[in-house]
């Protein structure tokens, strides 16, 4: 089975100290969509959380020595499906973001983790607890 993708749109931000994780993160940036997918963006409201998914597009490449890594912060080695390292079989980033303003294609949105002309593969509401 082969996968395809097309970004549907383009991360920016100013931030050069980039967060490890959306968790522990207060930077801020913006989300442009490309304007094929922007009716996508209808009933999205400021102040709400979307999941966003993304390529790590300057991640190395992938090889079987990256199944098992020590991150930077924690002490010893751990499996990749187990932490959210970068380094990954299939390079795709999941973050939680605040939107913060929306204009036209652009979302300005909080507690990133993404850097600067990142790929955004997918938006989704974040639902917890809903049935």
């Amino acid at each position: 089975m082969k996968i395809e993708m097309t970004p549907i749109g383009t991360f920016y931000t100013d931030e050069t100290d980039i967060p490890r994780h959306w968790t522990v993160s207060e930077a801020k940036g913006r989300i442009e969509i490309n304007p094929d997918f922007q009716k996508g963006l209808q009933d999205l409201a400021v102040g709400e959380q979307i999941v966003v998914l993304f390529g790590f597009h300057k991640s190395q490449a992938f090889t079987p020595d990256l199944l098992v890594q020590k991150p930077p912060h924690r002490d010893r080695p751990f499996g990749v499906f187990s932490i959210c390292s970068p380094r990954r079989p299939n390079p795709i980033g999941l973050s939680v973001l605040r939107v913060t303003d929306i204009r036209e294609n652009v979302l300005e949105v909080e507690n990133i983790d993404m850097l600067d002309q990142t790929p955004i593969l997918d938006i989704k509401p974040h639902i917890t607890g809903e049935k």
